[in-house]
């Protein structure tokens, strides 16, 4: 209550007991006491006499408005013409009522707080609205992307197979060593659609399943997801670096977080720089109780700082030696949003990449 006559407020709270309403009450005199009291005492209903000494109603409900307190503002006082009334509704006071009439306090007190958690539900509607909205064209957007890329990815690789079978039905040589060349071109092209069939399983399965937390044990699932890239061609002569502090158990989906480290790790392998002596991929992770963080760190072929914002866009590829559907990052980028965290992605082209994956536990 801003009010600065006791009595007058203790005929409001005795109009307000009558109607059986309970409520704890803060009477504030001045500016000063009225600014504290919004943010200390959190009223649910701000109860405002217009003119006290050195301050007055429609300044307290700017102050009001300037800090978003989300609580009726109702102006209580002595008479006033009808033209101050409406000027007052217009600037935003929920309503007015006079000493005179004080039966209608309660009922004043009541409509405004409806109205309030009404308007509160539809600005949530309306926020929901706009990201199912916003939801809806990214995925119509990547729909079409997707439609034309997979396209594309799945029928050149089973057209290079075709092809191939086609030559070697008209080569008549039939030597060993042609045919084993034949073999190997359609093995590639073979090895290129499942890749291209897996990201795209990743991505529905990321899209269209729930999140289901389980207790994880981190380094046992590093161990599992590299042991899945032993045959990955350029595993061989890497050497793999671990630190990996996980005494506290991580709660994450288990599913979701291997897509993450397999294809973090399948990239450093793939991406790795043939000109150097030495091939190192280093996986640093600590758990805390509230997150897990895991750096993946290798000494490839880097990425370009001209690509380094689109690595992770749909289709998008940033090196001539990638031969999948550039599903992979865009992937481990969709799962980690659904997962609520985040990734930052950072390198040295020709030298380093380093990603950063932060998860909440």
């Amino acid at each position: 209550m801003l009010e600065d006559v006791e009595e007058d407020a203790g005929l409001l709270d005795r109009v307000l007991t009558k109607e059986k309403i309970k409520f704890t009450r803060l009477r504030v005199t001045s500016r000063e006491d009225f600014i504290k009291a919004l943010s200390d005492f959190e009223p649910n209903v701000i109860l405002s006499d217009h003119a006290l000494p050195q301050f007055n109603s429609v300044e307290a409900l700017k102050i009001t408005q300037e800090r978003k307190i989300d609580a009726p503002f109702i102006i209580v006082t002595g008479t006033v013409s009808e033209e101050f009334a409406v000027s007052c509704l217009k600037k935003g006071a929920d309503n007015y009522v006079l000493k005179t009439n004080l039966s209608r306090l309660p009922s004043a007190i009541a409509h405004s707080l409806r109205e309030h958690e009404n308007i509160r539900i539809r600005k949530e509607q309306e926020v929901a609205l706009e990201k199912k909205n916003a939801d809806l064209i990214k995925i119509n957007r990547e729909l079409d992307a997707f439609i034309y890329s997979i396209s594309h990815n799945l029928r050149a690789p089973l057209a290079s197979v075709i092809g191939l079978v086609n030559i070697a039905k008209l080569d008549h040589s039939k030597n060993e060593e042609t045919v084993g060349q034949y073999f190997d071109l359609m093995g590639k092209s073979a090895l290129r659609l499942d890749d291209t069939l897996k990201e795209i399983s990743s991505y529905a399965q990321n899209l269209r399943t729930e999140v289901e937390l389980s207790k994880i044990d981190l380094k046992k699932l590093v161990d599992e997801n590299f042991d899945r890239l032993k045959n990955l061609r350029g595993f061989p002569g890497i050497e793999v670096q671990f630190d990996i502090n996980s005494d506290v158990p991580l709660y994450s989906d288990s599913q979701r977080l291997s897509m993450i480290l397999f294809n973090l790790f399948s990239n450093s392998i793939k991406y790795k720089d043939d000109r150097k002596s030495n091939s190192l991929i280093g996986i640093k992770a600590s758990v805390s109780s509230t997150c897990a963080v895991i750096n993946i760190h290798d000494n490839g072929v880097g990425i370009h700082p001209d690509y380094l914002p689109k690595v992770a866009k749909m289709f998008f590829r940033a090196n001539e030696k990638s031969d999948g559907a550039g599903l992979g990052l865009y992937v481990v980028s969709e799962v980690v949003q659904k997962l609520k965290g985040t990734m930052i992605i950072t390198s040295a082209y020709g030298k380093w990449t380093n990603v950063e994956v932060t998860l909440p536990s």
